[in-house]
This record gives structure tokens, C-alpha cells and sequence, in this order.
């Protein structure tokens, strides 16, 4: 135990909050909060966001029943805001809150609460005391009274035990408000397994899994994804005697399996999860689920960011401000560079081989060069805007701004090649060097260009300015290829020739969205455009024709080798006429491994 709560033992925390299952079905949690020393004018507020997901979300809006008391005195609480309430009380007598928070989230940013699962983050449930963040706080998750004929629920939190049961449940304490924020709890009938890591125990629970579910080789697959991390950022003496110590005592993963999810928040000493359930390891399956290599990716990143971004992060999140936007440019670098490694690192892990690996960046080039908000915006300034932007998607959003997890993550392949190049180390090394320089914590861009400069011994000022801060295309082909992969131009999908993005369901064909420059937008399509039919030019020994057109490969059948039609659209009631011409020379890229050796210097295991 920790000398800091070994000492906070001796006297419970003067912060306490007890949390209750109060409705499943209604999905109620009751919270009751304790402030042993309230002030005279006590300001209370939620979170309006989550750390590691850029977006207000203003989970006041589940809070209800808020009651504040003294002893039997009620008192009156004034809201202030959107999110922040203020009690006038008296000094010297604790102050009781009671309130209900409504959950019914599935995703790993909120909580959730019915019959057969709960789950929730401490930014969803638990108000913040403003004036005593720094405090130690204390939280009792109470253990609901079981369902008939349904198995008794057990609890999972990083957060330490101080008076639990052998289910988790009881009372729980954080050294400050932010540990109890960055600590989600999983509760239910879950699956559960304990392993360690260089001596550092860890525990995988697992809610929502069928009969199917392969756990041991998942445990088996994790246990060696954490461990190359924890070389990456060690190295090998880690966990022995006289090697360096890990940033965290534990770590604990939770992850909801439903029927369509995906996703992943990191925490300090967890991380929250979720996935569909046919991207579970099978048992005795001749071969897992394509799926299963993308959930592995998920692992490999929310436990790359334990210390990429939880820790080593951009300075102006050295103290979050939980009542508003948190605004930084660095995002390519905390986000895209853990896009980069977390399947870099499965490689490493050799959990995927060099072409399933060239796959994953073959898939991420490609999406990057499909988009055409890569010549609108830099990554710094879509981690600038973020929170208006890559969270609040719509059908413009992949022509005016670039995702800076996937523009990023190519951003630390064209730094990382092209020091490998150059022959003075490698990204691995300016990751490394950026840690120890800053001790696991804040930095900034400059940091980043004097750690480019120590390890690259040249400065590296004008990559900067044009991968970072400019919109030209990256120097991918040529990097790629002095590591000994090369390029084809294959043809390019019907939708991407035509510069459309489409769903095709039901026979119907939904324009989602019109790429800048293609030629759909050139015909005057529409987002939500339901794309009809088309007709035919006569031609001769071919009179005109029009056709119903059910999916976009229909097109090759109706067409034949002409390239001109009229698309017929319907667009808010009203059929539309479009000329629309197809393209040629549309290509997409395909890699493929040219110079095993040349690629083994780079993806080898022992890297």
C-alpha cells in the first residue's frame, strides 16, 4: 500500500460519496455526498466534459433531485450554470448533498444502469467541491440487492479498496478528485482475470460475453501487448531489481461487449472498453475473427496512452478545467502518435505479421488520402478544434478538417522513417528521451523539436512546419520505399471514383456524403440524396434506356463502357436530374513488402 493512504487509513476522508443502484430499471444511481467542512458559501459543479474525449458533453443533464441538508436542516441550493450549484451553510457542521444521476450511456465517456449491468465514471456521477479538489475522497459503491434468479453482481475500479468484499464492493478512496474522476467502475456478472506484468498485477474484466468467448487467449494476447509497451518505455531491465520502475502499482481493463460498439477511453490505471461480441476471441475457432485484430489494436493503444497522454501530455492539460474547453494543438502528437504504435506494437508483439501490419497502414493511407480536409487543415489545428469538429462529424466534416489520429499517426511513421534514415535512432528514441526529460510529464511542441534535435542531431524545424502545421501531402512513397515498401495504384472503389460516400440498404443507395472536387459534386449531388436511377444514353445499336439502380456496382452492369448518364435523385420530395460523367484514372493505393530485410530493420520484433 501506497505511505500516502496507508496514512489516510488512520482517518476516513472528509469528502465522502456513497453511490446506489436506486432504480435499474429506471436507470437510477442515488448519490449521497458528505463534506465534513463545508465553507460558508459552498460551491459545488459536474464536469461538462471527460479527459480523452474532446467534447462537452454537459452530463448535468442527467443530475436530478438535487437536496442539500444540515443535520434535519434543509437548505436551499442556488444554481448558478449550467453545471454549478452554490448552498449558503453553517462552518464547523458537515453538509450532506443528495442527488439521482440517470444512466443510460452505453459508450465509455458516461454510465450506464439497468438489470443486468452498471457502469460509470467518476465525471458522470460524482460533484466536484470546489475549493477541496485536493483532498483525499472517499466512495462507497453499495452492492444492489440481487434479482431473483439472476447471479450476484460483483465490482471492478481501479481505485484502492479500503473496506471491500470479495466482490469489490464497499468503500473505495482517491488521493484527489482528479484520481477519482480518471477512475471508472464496472459492475455486474462479469467475467474476470487476473495476470501481472513484470510483477505489476493487472486484471481484464469482460461484460456482455457469449459461451464462445476465448478468454484465456485473450489474457495471453494482452499480457504480451503490455509487455513490449512497458519495454518500449523501460526497457528490458523493467520490473528487476535495479531497473527502472513503471508509472503505475496496477492496472485493470473493462470491457463491454454488445451488438454494435467500438471505442476506448484511457485512464491512469485503467481503461474502459467496448466492442462488438463477434470481435471476441472464439474457442476453438480455426481462426479468429477479423475483428479481433482491431480490438487488439484498441488494447494496444488505451494502454499505450497509460503513458502517452495520462501522463506525458500537452502542457496546457497539466491541470484540467473540468467547466470548460481544455484547448491544445498537440493532439497529433498524444492521439496520433499512439495510432501509430498501438499497431506498430502488435507487431512488435508479433499478435499481427509484416503483411497484416502493412494492411492496417495500407487501410490508414488510404482514408487519409480519400479525405479531402487533408488540404483544408493541418493536424495542429484540428487538435485545436476538436472539440467543434472531429466530435460533432457531419456530412462536411471529411472535406474541411483531417482526423489527427489517422493524419497523425502517418505524421509519426514520416518522423520515425525518416530517422531511421538518416541513422541517428529512431521516434522510439524521441519518445523515450521525452519521457525521462520531463519525468512522465507536461511538455510542449518545443519540447518535441529539441528531443527531434538530440536524437536526429539536426534540427527538424521544417518537417514540423509542413507535416504539423501545413497541408501538403506527406512524403509517404519515399519513406515507405527506403524501408523497402513499395507501392501500386489500384483502381479506386465506385464510390470513391465518384467522390461519394453512400450507404446501400434496402435496395436504396443514401448519399452520405459529396467529396470536394469529385465528380458527384460536380453534378450537383447532395448529401442526403437518395440516389434512384439512371438513364442511358442511346448509343448505336442501343436506343436510351433508364434504369433503377439498387447499389453502385449496378452501374458497370447498366452502363457498360460509356461514361455519361443522368443520375436520377430524389432530394426532399422532388426527383432531380443530374448529368454526371465518371471519371478515369482514379487510383487507390496498395503496398506490398519489396525488401524483406529492409522491412524486418523496422518492423522486427526485437526492435
Amino acid at each position: 500500500m501506497a505511505p500516502a493512504l496507508a496514512t489516510q487509513r488512520r482517518r476516513a476522508p472528509a469528502l465522502r460519496y456513497r453511490v446506489e443502484c436506486a432504480d435499474r430499471h429506471a436507470h437510477l444511481f442515488a448519490i449521497t455526498l458528505t463534506i465534513d467542512s463545508p465553507a460558508a458559501l459552498q460551491r459545488v459543479s459536474l464536469p461538462v466534459w471527460i479527459p480523452g474525449s474532446y467534447l462537452v458533453r454537459e452530463f448535468a443533464k442527467n443530475l436530478q433531485k438535487l437536496s442539500a441538508s444540515q443535520g434535519r436542516r434543509a437548505l436551499a441550493m442556488q444554481q448558478l450554470d449550467k453545471h454549478s450549484w452554490q448552498v449558503e451553510c453553517a462552518v464547523g457542521k458537515p453538509l450532506v448533498l443528495r442527488y439521482e444521476v440517470c444512466a443510460y450511456d452505453h459508450s465509455v465517456r458516461t454510465a450506464w444502469l439497468d438489470a443486468d449491468r452498471g457502469f460509470f465514471n467518476g465525471t458522470s456521477l460524482c460533484l466536484r467541491v470546489e475549493g477541496q479538489e485536493d483532498n483525499p475522497h472517499g466512495i462507497e459503491i453499495v452492492a444492489p440487492e440481487p434479482v431473483p434468479g439472476s447471479a450476484r453482481w460483483s465490482c471492478a475500479t481501479a481505485l484502492h479498496g479500503v473496506d471491500t468484499d470479495a466482490q469489490g464492493f464497499g468503500t473505495h478512496w482517491a488521493a484527489n478528485y482528479d484520481e477519482l474522476a480518471d477512475s471508472p467502475v464496472e459492475m455486474g456478472d462479469f467475467w474476470s482475470a487476473d495476470f501481472t506484468v513484470f510483477g505489476i498485477p493487472h486484471r481484464f474484466v469482460v461484460a456482455g460475453a457469449t459461451a464462445s468467448f476465448d478468454g484465456d487467449k485473450l489474457i495471453a494476447d494482452t499480457l504480451a501487448i503490455c509487455e513490449t509497451e512497458m519495454r518500449f518505455w523501460h526497457g528490458d531491465k523493467v520490473g528487476k531489481r535495479g531497473g527502472p520502475p513503471a508509472p503505475f502499482d496496477r492496472y485493470v481493463f473493462m470491457l463491454n461487449a454488445v451488438d454494435d460498439g467500438y471505442g476506448g477511453l484511457e485512464h491512469c490505471h485503467s481503461t474502459a472498453l467496448i466492442c462488438t461480441r463477434r470481435d471476441l476471441p472464439q474457442l476453438e475457432a480455426r481462426k479468429q475473427p477479423e475483428g479481433y485484430t482491431t480490438l487488439l489494436g484498441l488494447i494496444s493503444h488505451e494502454y499505450f496512452h497509460t503513458w502517452n497522454v495520462k501522463r506525458l501530455r500537452p502542457a496546457e492539460f497539466a491541470r484540467y478545467d473540468y467547466g470548460h474547453e481544455n484547448y491544445t494543438e498537440l493532439l497529433w502528437l498524444f492521439e496520433g502518435f499512439t495510432s501509430y504504435y498501438d499497431d506498430l506494437l502488435l507487431r512488435r508483439a508479433e499478435r499481427i505479421d509484416n503483411a497484416g501490419y502493412l494492411k492496417l497502414i495500407n487501410k490508414t493511407i488510404n482514408g487519409v488520402l480519400q479525405s479531402p480536409g487533408r488540404l483544408v487543415q493541418s493536424v495542429a489545428q484540428a487538435s485545436f478544434d476538436a472539440w467543434v469538429k472531429y466530435y460533432r462529424q457531419d456530412e462536411q466534416t471529411p472535406n474541411s478538417t483531417i482526423s489527427y489520429y489517422t493524419k497523425g499517426s502517418l505524421v509519426a511513421m514520416c518522423f520515425d522513417l525518416t530517422l531511421r534514415r538518416e541513422g541517428n535512432g529512431s521516434l522510439d528514441d524521441v519518445m523515450r528521451l521525452l519521457w525521462n526529460v520531463s519525468a512522465g510529464g507536461p511538455i510542449t511542441e518545443a519540447d518535441f523539436a529539441s528531443a527531434l534535435l538530440a536524437i536526429g542531431g539536426r534540427t527538424y524545424d521544417k518537417e514540423i512546419a509542413a507535416w504539423v502545421h501545413g497541408t501538403d501531402e506527406l512524403p509517404l512513397s519515399d519513406l515507405l520505399r527506403a524501408h523497402g515498401v513499395a507501392t501500386l495504384d489500384d483502381p479506386s472503389q465506385r464510390a470513391q471514383e465518384l467522390g461519394l460516400r453512400v450507404s446501400e440498404n434496402n435496395g436504396s443507395v443514401q448519399v452520405k456524403v459529396v467529396l470536394r472536387g469529385g465528380a458527384a459534386e460536380q453534378a450537383g449531388f447532395a448529401a442526403n440524396d437518395e440516389w434512384l436511377g439512371i438513364e442511358v444514353p442511346a448509343k448505336k445499336g442501343h436506343p436510351a434506356q433508364a434504369w433503377r439502380i439498387t447499389k453502385l456496382d449496378d452501374l458497370a452492369l447498366y452502363l457498360g463502357p460509356q461514361k455519361k448518364m443522368t443520375a436520377i435523385v430524389a432530394r426532399d420530395r422532388r426527383i432531380l436530374r443530374l448529368p454526371l460523367t465518371l471519371p478515369t484514372g482514379s487510383t487507390t493505393w496498395r503496398l506490398f513488402a519489396q525488401d524483406a530485410a529492409l522491412l524486418a530493420a523496422w518492423l522486427a520484433p526485437t526492435n
